[in-house]
């Protein structure tokens, strides 16, 4: 066989574009594609749904990848092991409760799941705004404004995109970016004590554990918050490298959207 540069070409930009357009109208958009949302996106594919995760970096994976400290060996705790076996990820009970597994065999089983499920994952590709509609006298996001993240790390002017969602999840972690342009560029309140981002606190891992799944909620008509962009929002506590509470945030998160959908 001789190989036409030609053709790999068309192969890429045929099917890319393909995948694209087929997203320009989706049931869930993820917005980062950490563990909460690598999670929430293989659970709501499952269900069938239509599913598109937007990453900005070329990997996905969020802190994941690099363990604690560039170790690559992540904690879960008893409550959130299953979630991780489900996805075909070996465990190892270090102390009671307490199970280590290797990051990257982590991550990329979610990454596997997630797109083995259904779910169109975009990295290299940057949300740098929402698309606001007023539905029966209520603001409601209905979409995103995404741009290449070369495009956005250059500083170029050049335009974006945009599709729809008929909801979104902020899964951009600590950042909480999405939500940030949201309350930034518009006159809105959050579903939140103060009506804005409350802002992460410091280290207590057994309370941010616990207020990540607590906290995964709609934060906003169209918008939910999961992972640590929940505890973020919220005004709780970061928990380090150890992941129970962002797997079952996006467990919780894709069971609460596909039960409104």
């Amino acid at each position: 066989m001789v190989i036409d540069e030609r053709i790999v070409s068309e192969a890429i930009a045929a099917s890319y574009f393909n995948k694209f357009r087929n997203c320009l109208d989706l049931d869930v958009a993820i917005v980062g594609g950490g563990p909460s949302g690598l999670t929430a996106a293989w659970k709501l594919a499952a269900r069938g749904r239509k599913v598109g995760l937007f990453e900005r970096k070329l990997s996905i994976g969020g802190g994941m990848w690099g363990g604690g400290m560039t170790w690559n060996s992540i904690v879960v705790q008893t409550a959130a092991k299953g979630v991780l076996e489900e996805a075909g990820v070996a465990l190892h009970e270090f102390k009671p409760g307490y199970f280590t597994a290797d990051s990257v065999a982590a991550t990329a089983a979610l990454a596997y799941q997630a797109t083995r499920a259904g779910a169109q994952v975009f990295n290299c590709m940057s949300v740098e705004d929402v698309v606001l509609r007023e539905i029966d006298g209520v603001k409601r996001v209905t979409g995103l404004v995404v741009n290449s993240s070369p495009v956005e790390i250059a500083r170029l002017h050049v335009d974006p995109l945009v599709l729809h969602c008929k909801y979104a999840i902020e899964c951009t972690g600590h950042a909480t970016e999405m939500l940030k342009t949201l309350v930034r560029k518009n006159d809105v309140k959050l579903n939140t004590p103060s009506g804005a981002i409350e802002g992460e606190q410091s280290m207590w891992a057994d309370v941010a554990e616990a207020n990540t799944v607590r906290f995964t909620r709609e934060v906003f008509p169209g918008v939910w918050v999961a992972g640590m962009a929940a505890n973020a929002t919220y005004g709780s506590y970061r928990m380090g490298p150890i992941f129970g509470g962002m797997l079952l945030s996006g467990v919780q998160v894709a069971e609460a959207i596909d039960a409104l959908l």
